[in-house]
């Protein structure tokens, strides 16, 4: 009769213990595609200007040739000309020609849309401008 007490007790001491192997095997599969995604993954980064002061800068607006704005109502100039977001590819194409070390300056107004930047900020990645400062009034 003990040895029967004793069985049993085997039994359901193996019944209540929960198997998890499969487990580990998914969260080692889960961590292994992160590591292997995660340098693949493209991460747009703003560089921040340091400045001293809080105050607006406005010499910083006439030091490029190429200057690009967004306005509340999200049209596109191009220095003085209104243009399309379709024009303003080719137009920026010529000026690229014109001034290949120009980095374009882009004045956002904060009313505008965050799309329109992002299509902007593609055209001239596109385009093959280094770089693209954008400029923001403290007002």
């Amino acid at each position: 009769m003990g040895r029967r007490r004793q069985l049993h007790l085997e039994e359901s001491l193996e019944d209540s213990f929960l198997n998890l192997t499969p487990l580990i095997d998914v969260v080692l599969i889960v961590l292994i595609s992160f590591v292997l995604i995660a340098p693949l993954i493209e991460i747009d980064r703003v560089a921040l200007a340091v400045g001293s002061s809080g105050t607006f800068d406005a010499s910083a607006m006439q030091k490029s040739p190429i200057n690009i704005y967004v306005l509340e109502d999200n049209s596109v100039k191009l220095n003085t000309k209104i243009v399309s977001l379709t024009e303003l590819k080719t137009e920026l194409k010529w000026v690229k020609a014109k001034y290949p070390r120009e980095i374009p300056q882009l004045f956002q107004d904060k009313k505008s849309a965050f799309g329109t930047y992002q299509e902007v900020k593609n055209i001239v990645e596109s385009i093959g401008f280094t770089g693209l400062d954008v400029i923001l009034k403290s007002n």
